[in-house]
């Protein structure tokens, strides 16, 4: 079996596991951009079990209407069996690699999070409408997204599987008595208007003698400070800015909780949350608002309060403040990512690569 993997996503070298691991089982070759737009520059290790290529990249940086430079030749000398793109269906490269698979007589899926009905303009309205005729399948990130994709018409297989899961060294023993330091709470990811860092900044400050670290970049830094001034929190909340996805799992290991209190707007909901199931993989208890998907990746094994109820929210980080509770979070929180690993996402992926080629799918792993 040969497959292409073209994805922006996996710029960054902790999630080239997926990669290695689904090269195990066939010819595997990963296309991603030579550089992307907010991705903090860091080493990329020689790949094991796959080939990594990079193309230049036009309009870098716009999500859904990028394209590949030379990726029609690249395609034609690898000659995959299969092209998995990684990006979501009204998206200019989906539309492009798809072309060209067909062209070549392969087999195409796509990848969507999507988890709300939009109407789309043209050009993406043609695109999306063209995607869903032709791709084998599509993979959801969530329930929604395969209800979205029902009610749009598309009648082909939709598997629910996470874009990306957890590696297996990040879920490891940890001690279960108190960081040193004092109680400490993270946020990690874009810092935008969507995440409700404002929430999280109002809740900080009706706690006392709770720091705060944010890792990530976003346009909504300068507002972010200027609210942290004036709420008199300056010498208790630090920016970090943006980490290499390679030091993530220490950072998770440094804090005591990591907080996701995302807010709905008329566009967006959550659509995962990742960072949930890596701050859980790496030991640190988790708070997250109800919007979206939040929920359901939490589970029992951490704390869910209403988006944009800042006082629950510090209620919230006061209960964790217990260590006996915490620790019991911290337990939780580590078997429920041992169902986010990236081996589970790479054996179901290779059961979708299976079904759309025609073979039977592989046994379970015990």
């Amino acid at each position: 079996m040969r497959v292409v993997l073209i994805s922006k996503a996996m710029t960054v070298a902790a999630t080239h596991s997926k990669a290695e691991l689904l090269g195990q089982s066939m010819n595997m070759t990963l296309i991603t951009p030579d550089r992307w737009p907010g991705y903090v520059p860091e080493a990329i290790a020689r790949p094991r079990n796959f080939q990594h290529r990079t193309l230049r990249v036009v309009l870098n940086g716009h999500n859904h209407f990028h394209y590949y430079r030379g990726l029609g030749a690249l395609l034609q000398s690898l000659r995959p069996d299969l092209v998995h793109i990684d990006e979501e269906p009204y998206s200019l490269v989906t539309t492009q690699a798809l072309r060209v698979a067909r062209r070549m007589g392969a087999r195409a899926i796509s990848f969507t999070w999507q988890n709300i009905r939009k109407t789309y303009p043209p050009p993406f309205s043609w695109m999306e409408r063209y995607v869903y005729r032709a791709a084998d399948a599509i993979v959801c990130g969530n329930q929604e997204a395969v209800e979205v994709l029902r009610s749009k018409g598309f009648a082909g297989p939709t598997p629910v599987i996470p874009q990306f899961g957890v590696d297996m060294p990040a879920i490891s023993e940890f001690p279960v008595t108190s960081r040193s330091g004092g109680y400490t709470i993270a946020y990690a990811g874009r810092l935008v208007s969507e995440k409700g860092l404002d929430v999280l900044l109002q809740a900080l400050a009706r706690v006392l003698d709770v720091r705060l670290l944010l890792v990530g970049t976003g346009p909504e830094r300068e507002a972010l400070e200027r609210l942290t001034a004036h709420l008199g929190l300056a010498d208790r909340v630090t920016f970090l800015g943006g980490l290499p996805s390679t030091q993530m799992t220490a950072f998770f290991q440094s804090v005591d909780v990591l907080v996701l209190p995302s807010l709905t707007r008329s566009n967006w909901k959550e659509q995962f949350g990742r960072v949930l199931i890596e701050a859980m993989a790496s030991g640190a208890a988790v708070i997250g608002s109800n919007s979206g998907e939040i929920p359901s990746v939490i589970g029992d094994a951490g704390l869910v309060v209403a988006e944009g109820d800042a006082a629950a929210l510090a209620l919230a980080i006061e209960r964790l403040r217990d260590d006996d509770f915490r620790n019991e979070m911290r337990r939780r929180g580590k078997e429920r990512a041992l169902s986010f690993t990236q081996q589970r996402i790479a054996d179901a992926t290779l059961d979708v690569y299976r079904q759309v080629l025609g073979q039977p799918p592989v046994p379970a792993r015990i």
